[in-house]
């Protein structure tokens, strides 16, 4: 029977789902709500108590920043714990977040493993004592996602850490495999696919508003399929684009088993206006710049 209650904030449903599914199959004492935005969590909070808030940062309406801020005036909330999720790592926004008054910092893309210690660590011994009084373990975290992901595709082990440029093959240079007779494209699209346990360096073959697919060196560390990613997309000098999605696809190039290159297909799942926005000007930047 759940006793705690937990409320899931974040634009993206797929990212959502997965918060919740990960939190009940690891402890079943919470019950789960979610939320699509800062506003609608809010209006939740008003309502009822709860005792965890998993957040996203970046979310139309209200951001979860601004949730944080509000949470921490309310005498109900001020020492609630408020975990925020989201793609933005740099240490700048950690320190903004920290000063607000979060009690944890969970970066995108994140394992179910990450997100349970997060939870564990918050949470302290109301969670153990929760867990108890319902006779069940605090062992290690039931996967079912990645379990079932695992019987779609293999998973390479991580490479050694070494520097990877982007992939240099006929394939980018806009010519067909093993000719390497195309001319040179006037630009190359680099996009830094992130995982929760590697990032994958690569080359945008295509990309619209729904998903992005991108080549790379089949020497890297290759994510599963249904796995959660985040692409980082320089949208302007000094901007970047970092767009929640999923693997929906991995692919060789080649019709053989030794291809030197694997087609990965992201499907986005945001739905922040500000970040289609921004997504259309690269798309449409992309295409001129690859006639």
């Amino acid at each position: 029977m759940a006793t705690l209650k937990a409320l899931v904030v974040d634009d993206a449903s797929f990212v959502r789902d997965l918060v919740k599914r990960t939190v009940r199959q690891r402890f079943p004492v919470f019950e789960t709500t979610d939320a699509q935005d800062g506003r609608r969590a809010q209006s939740l909070m008003s309502r009822t108590t709860f005792d965890l808030v998993l957040c996203d940062w970046e979310m139309p309406e209200m951001s979860g920043l601004e949730l944080l801020q509000w949470m921490r005036q309310q005498p109900q909330y001020k020492t609630v714990p408020f975990i925020m999720i989201t793609s933005r790592g740099d240490k700048d926004h950690v320190i903004e977040a920290v000063k607000e008054g979060v009690s944890e910092y969970l970066g995108k893309p994140f394992s179910p493993d990450g997100l349970c210690k997060k939870v564990i660590k918050v949470m302290g011994s109301r969670l153990a004592q929760a867990m108890d009084r319902s006779g069940k373990s605090m062992g290690g975290p039931a996967d079912a996602f990645k379990e079932s992901a695992a019987l779609l595709t293999q998973r390479r082990e991580p490479a050694p850490e070494t520097p990877v440029e982007a992939p240099s093959s006929p394939l980018v240079r806009g010519g067909d495999a093993g000719t390497g007779a195309a001319p040179a494209r006037p630009a190359l699209s680099v996009a830094s696919v992130r995982f929760a346990d590697s990032t994958l360096k690569s080359v945008i073959k295509d990309i619209n508003l729904t998903e992005v697919r991108v080549l790379a060196k089949r020497d890297q560390a290759f994510p599963g399929i249904l796995d959660q990613a985040v692409i980082d997309i320089e949208i302007g000098e000094g901007q970047m684009a970092r767009l929640n999605g999923y693997v929906h696809q991995l692919q060789a190039v080649d019709k053989r088993q030794d291809t030197d290159f694997v087609s990965v297909t992201i499907r986005f799942v945001d739905e922040d206006p500000k970040k289609m926005e921004d997504l259309s000007r690269f798309i449409a930047r992309f295409r001129a710049g690859n006639r």
